[in-house]
């Protein structure tokens, strides 16, 4: 029964990595495709790693060790990609309206995409 539910909650993770992989292709602009590249595969990262847990018990800390990489690594990585997209002034797309870092530091919006 245990298995079961391991596998069901892999197939979650899986779902949610799908979704992360969609949403990465369908976003407009590259600070769209960080965020949800970055949320969706934590999500689905996490719930693979606790259904692999649920699946076999034995390897429950190293999964854990796992997990917790997961969820420090990653916010801090796409962090890192949106501040250098935006200081070299990659262009959001046309429905940002918004932006509190470009008004804190006061620069000047981009309008062309860089390659």
């Amino acid at each position: 029964m245990i298995e079961l539910l391991g596998s069901l909650v892999v197939l979650a993770g899986a779902v949610f990595l799908f979704a992360a992989g969609l949403g990465v292709l369908r976003m407009p602009d590259s600070y769209n495709r960080i965020q949800t590249g970055t949320k969706a595969s934590t999500l689905g990262t996490l719930l693979v790693l606790i259904g692999l847990g649920l699946y076999h018990p034995a390897w429950a800390g190293k999964l854990f060790l796992l997990a917790f990489f997961v969820l420090i690594t990653n916010p801090v990585s796409s962090h890192a990609l949106a501040r250098a997209s935006h200081s070299h002034h990659i262009a959001k797309a046309k429905e940002t309206v918004l932006d509190r870092l470009e008004e804190a530091e006061g620069s000047e919006p981009a309008t062309e995409p860089k390659s």
